[in-house]
């Protein structure tokens, strides 16, 4: 099957690739009709990583969040014309006490294999999720971003003690913003507080307790567990003062990616007896945990249409460049493709 691929080549480059693909009798081919751009994808496509790293990884498609229609799934689980979300993370192994995310020798799209930025993508069934009637379509687009949400609850449902009375979320965008609003669905009875460095943010954020300025935060205020959402090189103060306003014995779960390595106080980490835990993309399981928190409360993805900022046609590679402009000037919300290539 000849396939149109849409690779990164150099920074701020797309050249287009005509390639042969071969298409198993039981493969599920999927034509990419919504995508969105994650910071991963601006790193590289800006030449933000190391030029070993970009050296290595490229020519690559991009994009790792999208959803698309069935064309042609040989394995007879979906049939033509249904919408389904892509899982970007490609195991080729199981490993009986770790989830596929965390197997080493798994390949991740737009990462170690080509990502959405396709006109077909050849994959299999069991690397897609069926989306249900009704939701929005650009929300839909970065259902893998609340995946890593969902996942990392998930862990903490899991390891935390019972005593939840209260759960801190240091960081106000995107992912902080996902992972106050799925505590909130999944943790009614919690008290859940946002620390962030932005007002205007932080008024978005009105499903929650209460929210503060990380230079506003009351000395006596408490809390049972947290997640870090910032990374960058804001993850080591936040972390700093997750510590501080943790009660001993907490449960801190690390989302942010940095690239440099951060400071951790261990002296205050072993004094409270503290637990840290990184969580880091997703699975196929998670994705279907998402999708059905869609379906079961729709005031969640109605909440995510808040976040949903730029939205782009794409028809050629000078939208790409301009969507991608627009994305890296937007300090708040999701960039939305229409891909229409």
């Amino acid at each position: 099957m000849l396939n149109t691929i849409y690779q990164l080549v150099a920074p701020r480059r797309i050249d287009l690739a005509v390639q042969d693909m071969p298409v198993a009798p039981d493969a599920l081919v999927v034509r990419p009709t919504h995508l969105s751009i994650c910071h991963a994808d601006q790193r590289y496509y800006q030449g933000m990583r190391d030029a070993k790293v970009l050296a290595e990884k490229l020519p690559m498609a991009m994009i790792h969040e999208a959803h698309g229609q069935v064309v042609f799934d040989g394995s007879g689980t979906y049939k033509a014309g249904d919408r389904v979300v892509m899982v970007p993370n490609l195991p080729v192994e199981e490993r009986p006490f770790q989830a596929e995310n965390y197997i080493r020798s798994s390949r991740f799209r737009s990462s170690t294999a080509d990502g959405f930025m396709q006109e077909l993508v050849v994959t299999s069934a069991d690397r897609a999720v069926a989306l249900p009637d009704g939701i929005d379509l650009d929300v839909a687009a970065f259902t893998e971003l609340v995946s890593v949400s969902t996942h990392t609850i998930n862990r903490f449902d899991a390891i935390a003690h019972a005593g939840r009375d209260s759960i801190g979320v240091w960081g106000d965008g995107n992912v902080g913003f996902i992972t106050a609003l799925l505590l909130r669905t999944r943790f009614p009875e919690t008290k859940i507080y946002v620390f962030g460095k932005n007002s205007e943010k932080l008024a978005d954020f009105t499903f929650v307790t209460a929210t503060y300025l990380i230079t506003e935060i009351p000395d006596d205020l408490l809390v049972d567990h947290a997640f870090e959402c910032v990374g960058g090189a804001g993850s080591g103060d936040a972390i700093e003062q997750i510590i501080a306003h943790i009660h001993p014995e907490g449960t801190v779960a690390l989302m942010g990616v940095s690239e440099n390595n951060v400071p951790i106080n261990t002296r205050m980490v072993l004094e409270k007896g503290l637990r840290l835990y990184g969580s880091s993309r997703s699975g196929v399981a998670d994705f279907r945990s998402t999708l059905d928190l869609y379906a079961q409360h729709p005031e969640v993805p109605a909440q995510l249409a808040r976040i949903v900022g730029g939205v782009f046609d794409i028809r050629d590679t000078s939208d790409i460049a301009t969507a991608f402009a627009d994305d890296r000037s937007r300090r708040f919300g999701k960039t939305v493709l229409h891909w229409l290539v």
